[in-house]
């Protein structure tokens, strides 16, 4: 098949060069003809030439001879390179060709690190490579991106299922029985996969389309405190401070569903990694044209080499210690996607192990141009806890 290509593309081109050819040809042949001799009497009459004469006579015929013999030289030349032009053009591009559609069998077969070179055919054919080398590098990452997630998944369920039979069996042996110590170890498992279902559903729901987001201006400080009293008792119950500012700022143009997820994600991250006696801080504040969220713990804090990869799916600076923690490693990634979709970004700093973490969310305070005609009445700002 590529071979008819090839060969298809070779009869084209000559084909149209030798249009082309004949074209010039019989133009010039017409030429010569039809407005030479003319010309040429009349600059023979010029020098003295007498009319019909037979120098005359001999010298129009060298004339039409010479026009004749350069017409035929000047084709038989241009046909020649013509040929050879086509037939280097058409070898370079059926190579080119080849290696494209052989890389693209290839990439077809899941073969995702084929890369083709540029062909220095044009602009358009470099373009061409360089388009095919990014599609073929974006599904090598989607792949790979595919293959640890499902490697995930499988390693994220095998762990609280082992338990669950491992408890099973011991109840079923009557090395265990269904006391409440049982009973509430069981259900700490169970939990565990509902969180991490809930997790991986919310994660593909929000990656599938951004029209799950639906912004309107939401009061900052209201959010804020309904953030805080939603948090309260389970910051108490692990004796977790929890401060909370944003009282004096205006509102920001988001989903209030889906900021309230995102800032509860990461208070829970926060909870999680903050040891008792700890501190949580929530604070919102605007800065020119955008409305900054701040999470700031006093906890565990982030090696440098794990900062770039947090929001990764099931990414983990300490693995044993996030499952221990009730980790899903995917609640962050969760915060970028839904950050991201509303327009926003969302970033982390730490000074290092045990010097506590910061997290930053940035989302546009002002009204987009489509949203001119959306009314916001402030409602009571909330104070700290």
């Amino acid at each position: 098949m590529t071979a008819r290509t090839g060969m298809g593309m070779r009869r084209r081109l000559l084909l149209a060069q030798t249009l082309v050819l004949l074209a010039g040809g019989v133009t010039t042949g017409l030429v010569a003809a039809v407005v030479g001799p003319p010309l040429f009497r009349d600059h023979l009459h010029q020098a003295g030439v007498a009319h019909n004469s037979n120098e005359q006579f001999h010298a129009e015929q060298a004339y039409r001879a010479a026009t004749a013999l350069s017409i035929a030289v000047a084709i038989t030349v241009a046909v020649l390179t013509a040929f050879v032009v086509t037939a280097y053009l058409s070898r370079r591009l059926q190579r080119s060709i080849a290696e494209l559609s052989a890389a693209a069998s290839a990439v077809a077969e899941g073969h995702y690190d084929i890369r083709v070179a540029s062909p220095r055919l044009g602009d358009e054919f470099d373009e061409l490579a360089t388009a095919f080398n990014q599609m073929a590098e974006r599904l090598q990452s989607v792949e790979s991106t595919r293959r640890r997630m499902f490697g995930d998944l499988a390693h994220e369920i095998r762990t609280p299922v082992a338990v669950l039979e491992a408890y099973l069996e011991a109840v079923e042996d009557g090395v265990k029985t269904l006391n409440p110590e049982t009973i509430a170890m069981l259900r700490e498992q169970t939990a565990r996969l509902v969180h991490f279902s809930a997790d991986a559903a919310a994660l593909a729901q929000v990656e599938e389309s951004h029209t799950l987001v639906a912004p309107d201006w939401v009061d900052t400080a209201d959010l804020v405190s309904a953030v805080n009293v939603a948090f309260a008792d389970r910051y108490a119950a692990k004796n977790v401070t929890l401060h909370t500012s944003g009282g004096h700022t205006g509102p920001v143009w988001a989903d209030r569903q889906r900021l309230t997820q995102v800032l509860g994600n990461l208070l829970d991250n926060a909870l999680r990694h903050t040891p008792a006696g700890g501190r949580v801080t929530l604070t919102a504040a605007q800065r020119g044209a955008d409305m900054i969220f701040r999470v700031e713990d006093d906890g565990e804090g982030i090696g440098a080499e794990h900062l770039p990869h947090l929001f990764e799916r099931f990414y983990r600076a300490d693995t044993a210690r996030d499952r221990d923690h009730g980790g899903s490693g995917i609640g962050l990634a969760i915060v970028k996607a839904l950050t991201e979709a509303q327009c926003g970004s969302v970033d982390v700093s730490s000074r290092g192990a045990g010097q506590g973490s910061i997290f930053t969310v940035t989302l546009p305070a002002h009204t987009p141009p489509a949203a001119h005609d959306v009314r916001y009445e402030p409602s009571v700002s909330s104070s700290s806890k």
